[in-house]
C-alpha cells in the first residue's frame, strides 16, 4: 500500500525490452534499507525492486502492465514519480493507494491559476462513477483532491471516446516535486480510483 505522497523523482536510465521488460531508474531517493523484492510505486504503478546499486534500482514490468499503463510510453530520460511502500505507523498524508492502475487518462486542458495549475483530465466512462467532487484520486502516483466532475461523451480528440472528465488543482510544491508540473494537453497519465469508492460502488451494486 501507498499514500500517494511522492517522496522523490527518478529518471529512466535504461530499458531492456522483452517480457518482462526491465527498467533501470536513477534517483537520489535513499533506499539502503529497502530490500530486493520490496514494492515501490513508479508513477502510480506498484512494481518490485529486483536489483539496486548506488543511485539506481531496477524493476521488471510485464507486457500486461505495459499495455494497461503509461509505462509502455517510457523512454530513457522519462521522469518518474517514486514512493516507497507504506509502513505500519507511518503518517497517512494522502489516501490509501494500492498501486494498481485502473486506466490511462489524458490531459485535456491546463490553466495557470493564481500560482497554481488547474488540470482537466479525460477518464474512461467506466471510471466516472468512482470520481466525485472533493473525493480522492491518484494521478501518476500523486494523491489529489477532485475539484469538479463532468459526465459527458463530448470530449475532444485528446480524450477517449465515451469519456468523462475531472479537474484538479496542482499547488506550486506539487508541481515542482512531481511530474505533474510538466503535464500539457495530450499527456497520458496513470489513474487509480479511490479504494473506498471502489468498495462502496460494489456494495451498492449488490443492493
Amino acid at each position: 500500500m501507498f499514500t500517494g505522497i511522492v517522496t522523490a523523482r527518478g529518471r529512466v536510465a535504461r530499458i531492456r525490452h522483452g517480457d518482462p521488460a526491465r527498467f533501470v531508474i536513477e534517483t537520489d531517493m535513499p533506499f539502503d534499507d529497502t530490500p530486493i523484492g520490496a514494492s515501490i510505486a513508479c508513477s502510480g504503478v506498484c512494481l518490485t525492486m529486483v536489483e539496486r546499486g548506488a543511485g539506481w534500482f531496477a524493476v521488471d514490468v510485464s507486457a500486461e502492465t505495459l499495455s494497461r499503463t503509461t509505462l509502455g510510453d517510457w523512454t530513457p530520460g522519462t521522469s518518474v514519480n517514486l514512493e516507497r511502500a507504506l509502513r505500519l505507523g507511518d503518517e497517512l498524508g494522502g489516501h490509501l493507494v494500492s498501486g494498481h492502475v485502473d486506466a490511462v487518462g489524458t490531459v485535456l486542458a491546463r490553466c495557470e491559476e493564481a500560482g497554481s495549475i488547474r488540470l482537466t483530465f479525460a477518464a474512461p466512462a467506466a471510471l466516472m462513477p468512482f470520481i466525485a467532487p472533493k473525493g480522492s484520486i491518484t494521478v501518476d502516483g500523486v494523491s489529489l483532491t477532485v475539484n469538479e466532475v463532468t459526465d459527458t461523451d463530448d470530449t475532444d480528440s485528446a480524450g477517449a471516446a465515451g469519456a468523462g472528465s475531472f479537474g484538479v488543482n496542482i499547488i506550486p510544491h506539487t508541481a515542482v516535486v512531481t511530474t505533474l508540473g510538466a503535464c500539457r494537453p495530450g499527456t497520458r497519465v496513470n489513474l487509480e480510483i479511490d479504494l473506498i469508492a471502489r468498495y462502496v460502488r460494489r456494495l451498492l451494486a449488490k443492493e
